[in-house]
């Protein structure tokens, strides 16, 4: 082996990345000058890619294997040079490493609330937050489209740009979903699904893929959410007489169980205790209230209204009826009915003279008041 082989074998090139970072997404090969030797040996590991760049245009682009550097594995950096096949001398580019596994974990979430039409609440808020993956799916385009010149590009300085483009596809997709707000968490993973899909076109043009995308909460305001608990509190209650009941006693117990309330709250406790048993085995008195104080005398009920008594009459052997007492009344004033017409009442004793029933008898004694005077 002569000399020249010797120093040819000493120099050649390794070009190669490893990463512990868990965040770069891009790294520069640095060299002095950007100086690359002719047959250097490239190594490009399983979630890597390496892309060429060449007096600022891009070149090739090398998938995982392990490379010589040499005109036939560089059609691009060959044609942009217009190199000879028996080409042997350094040349000048810059190689990036592009990390193309999936970044998990990353988080996103609605900054401002979400407005949309419930069907069964009417306008409501919401927020919804997640996780999400990405990956860099063309080096190339991302390189271009995104990193330029950036010696080390990392995760979060692009994580900022695509919470904003999923949070603009997540609350179009939600409030355009038309599904009540209480089944949506039984269909998070379909919205998901729904807002990855919907935002795939956007990221695709950066030369990234959202493989995951996850919908982990999606909450009411509080003021809602409390009216929802109590709701479903009252729900659960079922019996509101019981829940009240259970109520009281626990109010007791901690009553009793409080030494800052002294003798008083021992009294109260013991009261409502007693109070209590009385209302569950049906033994309180009526004369007492609900803690054994008498209550405020209670109204009389009003008296039934009277019955109204249908009347029949007899003349000439012959009988007629039944009238209403206004019907008499009006008898009476024509002449048609006198004291000594018999009349007959259901649960009368017989035919009694209209002028001994005192009922009657009124109708014949009633005469009217004077005429007003003339003029």
């Amino acid at each position: 082996m002569g000399i020249f082989d010797f120093l040819t074998g000493e120099f050649i090139d390794i070009i190669h990345w490893t990463d512990d970072t868990r965040d770069t997404m891009v790294w520069r090969f640095e060299r002095e000058g950007h100086e690359i030797k002719y047959g250097a040996k490239l190594t490009v590991r399983e979630g890597q890619a390496a892309v060429f760049v060449h007096e600022g245009q891009l070149a090739d682009v090398f998938t995982p294997g392990l490379y010589m550097l040499e005109t036939n594995n560089m059609p691009i950096l060959t044609t942009l040079n217009h190199w000879d096949h028996g080409f042997k001398s350094p040349f000048k580019s810059e190689i990036y490493f592009v990390n193309t596994t999936r970044f998990n974990d990353l988080k996103w979430g609605t900054k401002n609330p979400i407005m949309l039409r419930d069907p069964e609440f009417g306008p409501t808020r919401l927020r919804a937050y997640g996780t999400y993956s990405v990956r860099v799916t063309d080096p190339a385009k991302f390189l271009v489209e995104i990193v330029g010149t950036d010696g080390e590009f990392t995760m979060d300085e692009i994580s900022y740009q695509i919470r904003n483009i999923i949070v603009q596809e997540a609350s179009r997709v939600l409030a355009s979903s038309g599904i009540p707000v209480l089944d949506m968490a039984a269909n998070t993973a379909d919205l998901g699904k729904l807002v990855a899909a919907a935002i795939s076109a956007t990221v695709a043009e950066y030369g990234l893929s959202i493989p995951e995308l996850y919908i982990e909460n999606i909450s009411l305001p509080a003021a809602v959410e409390a009216a929802l608990d109590k709701r479903t509190s009252m729900g659960v209650a079922g019996d509101l007489g019981r829940f009240t009941q259970y109520s009281a006693a626990e109010a007791m117990t901690e009553a009793a169980r409080n030494p800052a309330g002294g003798g008083m709250a021992a009294g109260l406790g013991a009261g409502m205790g007693l109070a209590m048993a009385q209302q569950m085995s049906g033994q309180q008195s009526p004369q007492s209230g609900p803690w054994g104080a008498r209550p405020a005398q209670a109204q009389p009920a009003p008296p039934p209204p009277p019955v109204e008594h249908v009347w029949h009459i007899a003349e000439a052997g012959q009988t007629r009826g039944p009238f209403s007492k206004a019907d008499m009344g009006r008898m009476a004033g024509d002449g048609s009915l006198s004291r000594d017409t018999h009349v007959w009442t259901p649960g009368q004793d017989g035919w009694l003279r209209a002028g001994d029933v005192r009922e009657l008898a009124q109708l014949f004694t009633v005469m009217p008041p004077p005429p007003p005077p003339a003029g």
